[in-house]
């Protein structure tokens, strides 16, 4: 089925607002295992192939999902923090911020939304809960197509 909303022109609203030069929204698999990218802007070409399908617990959005609450890195040019891959540096974002995609109250993770920047950035609380609005009605949106 093919998607009936722009979920890039969602997800460059979502970055204009955070003052964000790159983000990426996943929507989980039918296994319930695996993300699969749905939208990105900014993300560097020779990424894109290591981010279309990421499982749950590997790199940010991953650690995301599985966890099922924000996920932060604020410098990911010095810290990987154990949770992003090497490769995560060529991408020149420095503070990065992923949140699960669930309907509220459901526990059940749809996908992940994630915005970087690319200078060392720590998310305020507040932040991360804005953040995690849009991506609850980005799950409406997503439930809405299937």
């Amino acid at each position: 089925m093919k998607p009936i909303h722009d979920f890039e022109a969602l997800l460059a609203d979502i970055l204009r607002e955070f003052d964000c030069q790159t983000g990426t929204l996943h929507r989980t698999d039918a296994s319930g295992e695996l993300l699969e990218l749905e939208a990105q802007i900014g993300v560097p070409e020779f990424v894109l192939e290591k981010i279309t399908r990421i499982p749950f617990g590997k790199g940010i959005a991953g650690v995301a999902a599985e966890r099922k609450e924000p996920v932060e890195l604020c410098n990911l040019q010095a810290d990987l923090g154990g949770v992003a891959k090497e490769d995560a540096r060529k991408t020149n974002v420095a503070g990065s911020l992923a949140v699960p995609v669930m309907m509220y109250g459901s526990g059940k993770v749809l996908g992940t939304l994630g915005i970087g920047k690319h200078v060392p950035h720590d998310f305020t609380e507040t932040e991360k809960r804005h953040l995690a609005i849009h991506a609850e009605q980005l799950a409406t949106l997503f439930a809405s197509e299937v």
